[in-house]
């Protein structure tokens, strides 16, 4: 194959995209690139790709597959950052937006700080130190 396979955007199957443009936008401090009724697309800043919200419905309508489903979605995103202080102050504010705390913050098996929050969808992120 001569093309490289790239992601320039990530969406999320999101049960309300006003309650989830909130999460993202005011909670974790992401830019609104595009905003129309039932579809956002935000910015994740320089060097990352998109983030599209868009009703769970629509999406796998779009996929041709069937919406039920929640649990561990073979996926998470995962957010790398360079101190345990970012880590902290990233696991606070998305359980201050409305998100989950599903795995604490604390001292990984190697080496790293870790934890596990999952937005209002149950989609899971990941935050943590590179060691």
């Amino acid at each position: 194959m001569d093309i490289k396979l790239q992601v320039n955007a990530i969406m999320l199957g999101v049960d309300d995209v006003v309650r989830a443009k909130k999460f993202y936008v005011e909670g974790l401090g992401c830019e609104v690139e595009q905003d129309h009724p039932g579809f956002v697309r935000c910015g994740l800043g320089e060097g990352s790709s998109s983030l599209v919200l868009y009703p769970r419905d629509a999406a796998a309508r779009d996929a041709g597959v069937p919406a039920e489903g929640s649990g561990f979605r073979g996926c998470s995103f995962h957010f790398v950052t360079d101190s345990r202080a970012a880590v902290d102050e990233v696991m606070r504010a998305a359980v201050a937006a409305g998100g989950t705390a599903v795995k604490e913050a604390t001292a990984a098996e190697w080496g790293g700080y870790e934890g596990y929050f999952s937005d209002p969808d149950g989609h899971l992120w990941k935050v943590a130190t590179q060691a």
